[in-house]
């Protein structure tokens, strides 16, 4: 396993992380999620991502989380969360007020068992509160010693190139991580997302670099999806597209991965980690061989007639 610096931080993360989203404390069993973040240890995998929302109610991956780290020494890992989606029917059970943020932190915190998390990301943005509220909320959460690195996911650029220049004037911490969604079919953050983060010395940890499952390949034009997969389960499938036109290209950069001498899978792994802003790839498993075959793609170095190959499938 390969590590990287997350952005201009001195925090090290392993290329590939694990994350929980749609699968621990959901569909997939607690023994296996456990068995899945152990075959990552095992293997190099340092950085484990979850959020308050995730699982069948709120905090419940946390608490698998807790359960599957426990044999670990706490500084050997990095462990994540996050708030601003509703986990309760109040007015302010959402958001990325004071009020809220301060109060997922602690829930987190007991739910993770653990006294500080490495990075706490803001969700999304939220545009019904002030953003200096926000700011100093997650520096004194950090100046408090419970969070060590504030993130932030999914932000427009122009929220992201906002929030650093507060926090440059008022002397806040800055953002260490951004977590946006990005792949071979999902790649806004190139054009102004990265270049902001970039001059601002946050790092990518991308999620859905295989496009929740569909480059992996087993999903086949004309065919219908494998019962249990994502694309087979309803609610999940709601973030796929997997329309005949995605197909087509999937089968011809199936083709690119076998001429490299790697898995489809791990081909596009490695194509989101040949970006240098890209600390870590984030992908989901729910069985420990499904870590095993992801975690290969760290220190692939894609020759760049490959990069154009693939480029040209995209495009």
């Amino acid at each position: 396993m390969q590590y990287r610096r997350l952005g201009k931080s001195g925090l090290k993360v392993s290329e590939i992380a694990l994350g929980s989203w749609l699968t621990y404390g959901t569909v997939t069993e607690r023994e296996q999620a456990i068995a899945c973040v152990k075959q990552a240890y095992d293997l190099g995998i340092n950085h484990f991502d979850c959020a308050n929302v995730y699982g069948s109610r709120p905090h419940a991956a946390e608490e698998v989380m807790k359960e599957a780290l426990k044999p670990y020494a706490r500084q050997s890992y990095v462990i994540t969360t996050k708030a601003f989606w509703p986990v309760g029917d109040g007015p302010n059970d959402r958001g990325l007020s004071r009020k809220h943020i301060i109060e997922q932190a602690e829930l987190s915190l007991k739910a993770l068992g653990v006294d500080y998390v490495d990075i706490f990301y803001f969700h999304r943005f939220d545009p019904d509160t002030d953003l200096e509220e926000t700011l100093r909320a997650i520096d004194d959460l950090i100046t408090q010693g419970k969070v060590l690195y504030a993130g932030l996911s999914e932000w427009p650029a122009d929220k992201i190139a906002q929030g650093v220049q507060l926090q440059r004037e008022l002397r806040l911490h800055k953002f260490a991580a951004s977590q946006p969604i990005y792949n071979m079919f999902t790649r806004y953050i190139e054009d102004a997302v990265v270049p902001i983060c970039e001059e601002a010395g946050i790092g990518q940890v991308v999620f859905s670099p295989l496009a929740q499952g569909i480059l992996t390949g087993k999903y086949r034009k004309g065919q219908a999806a494998p019962a249990g997969s994502r694309l087979a389960t309803p609610g999940v499938n709601k973030f796929m597209n997997a329309n005949d036109e995605v197909l087509d290209k999937v089968e011809r950069l199936e083709a690119i991965a076998k001429k490299v001498g790697i898995s489809l899978a791990q081909l596009a792994i490695a194509w989101t980690l040949r970006l240098p802003n890209v600390a870590s790839a984030l992908v989901g498993a729910s069985r420990p061989e499904q870590v095993v075959e992801n975690a290969k793609a760290s220190g692939v170095s894609l020759p760049q007639e490959i990069l154009d190959e693939i480029e040209g499938v995209l495009k």
